[in-house]
């Protein structure tokens, strides 16, 4: 399904690359698992070959996508305003998805709820995780460093 050297999201985690294939043995039992480098702190994911769909695993988006993305960021929050426990599962489960468009959503609305009301420790949590999947991905698929893409997302979210 996928090559040494393709960028990769993992959900929850982030985008990287895959660095190797490499057969493990875990519990007695042979496995392959794409061995992947998250750029941003410096990790590496194992990731069984044999679960790549189930985990939602997909290529990185194109660059001619980034835009629209920044287009998101940029607009107005239309979620409704819901109890802070339903709010929450409902954006970890955006973020869970593993779309880019359905975290820069979650990133944008506790963004603008920040600004508005602040964020209970939980959110600021979701926020920074969410912030840096986005980060991830923006940073591949655009081919910069991370931190000339976290300076735009800043500027965009100001």
């Amino acid at each position: 399904m996928f090559e040494v050297g393709d960028k990769v999201v993992y959900p929850m985690h982030g985008a990287g690359v895959i660095e190797a294939i490499e057969e493990r043995e875990i519990l007695g039992e042979s496995h392959q698992y794409y061995v992947m480098n998250l750029p941003i702190g410096n990790m590496k994911v194992y990731i069984p070959l044999s679960n790549v769909e189930q985990l939602g695993v997909r290529q990185v988006i194109s660059a001619g996508e980034v835009p629209h993305v920044m287009k998101i960021l940029q607009e107005e929050s239309t979620l409704p305003t819901l109890a802070w426990n339903r709010r929450y599962r409902a954006n970890m489960e955006r973020i869970r998805s593993g779309d880019i468009y359905s975290v820069a959503e979650v990133v944008r609305s506790l963004s603008q709820r920040d600004k508005e009301k602040g964020l209970s420790t939980g959110e600021k949590k979701m926020y920074d995780n969410a912030y840096q999947i986005l980060i991830s991905e923006l940073t591949l698929a655009e081919g910069v460093e991370p931190e000339e893409m976290e300076e735009k997302l800043r500027q965009i979210l100001a």
